[in-house]
């Protein structure tokens, strides 16, 4: 979800209210720490150089079990953050820290925000031996020459 439509959803709504993928809610005491902006320049394991660049919020619980933030709260944060970090209209990751720090994509169901789950992927392949999701969900078995991932060999 992109921070346009986190804003339009944040007008209309009385309260902010975020839910894991497992159907439980984070506790409506929470603070939003950080709005912030994440670039990450990397190379995949093909070779090829990607950006990626996100804007996050963070997530935090305190003890102080009345706090409520309310979405003109977090909609001004967000327009501080915009002003004064140059924050564009990019997708929405937040972090939430469950037995470790989570990171999530963001969605919504008429009511309150999702926290979804993210997953890792190769990006790269074609350079693996890994055939295509068409190729892959027709195949009952994969099975990779015992060298396709040696040093130098420009895989994964």
């Amino acid at each position: 979800m992109k921070l346009s439509e986190v804003k339009k959803i944040l007008e209309k709504l009385d309260d902010v209210n975020f839910s894991l993928h497992d159907g439980s809610l984070v506790p409506i005491h929470f603070h939003v720490t950080e709005v912030g902006i994440v670039h990450k320049k990397f190379i995949d394991c093909g070779g090829t150089i990607r950006e990626e660049t996100v804007v996050n919020f963070q997530l935090w619980n305190a003890n102080d079990t009345e706090h409520r933030i309310k979405p003109t709260k977090l909609l001004n944060i967000i327009a501080l953050s915009e002003k004064k970090l140059g924050i564009e209209d990019f997708e929405v990751e937040v972090e939430y820290q469950n037995e470790t720090i989570g990171k999530y994509a963001l969605g919504f169901n008429g009511t309150h925000f999702l926290l979804l789950t993210k997953n890792t992927d190769c990006l790269a392949k074609e350079n693996c031996g890994i055939p295509s999701e068409q190729t892959n969900h027709s195949l009952k078995k994969i099975v990779l020459k015992s060298n396709s991932c040696i040093p130098e060999g420009g895989c994964c």
